[in-house]
């Protein structure tokens, strides 16, 4: 699903760059331009990274 309508960016995408080390929304913005234009999907991109911070927690 498409989160970031602006640049393209997919859940997926956002959840790959956590995997490999992207843990704010500044990182995702270098990385992806997450957040760079409109700005409305902040919010929904934060949320998948503490949803993913929370998974990798949980499995240690």
């Amino acid at each position: 699903m498409y989160i970031c309508i602006c640049n393209r960016v997919t859940d997926k995408e956002i959840l790959d760059a956590a995997s490999q080390g992207a843990t704010t929304l500044e990182s995702l913005g270098q990385q992806l331009n997450v957040g760079t234009c409109c700005g409305r999907c902040t919010d929904c991109a934060h949320e998948l990274l503490e949803s993913h911070s929370h998974q990798q927690s949980s499995s240690n």
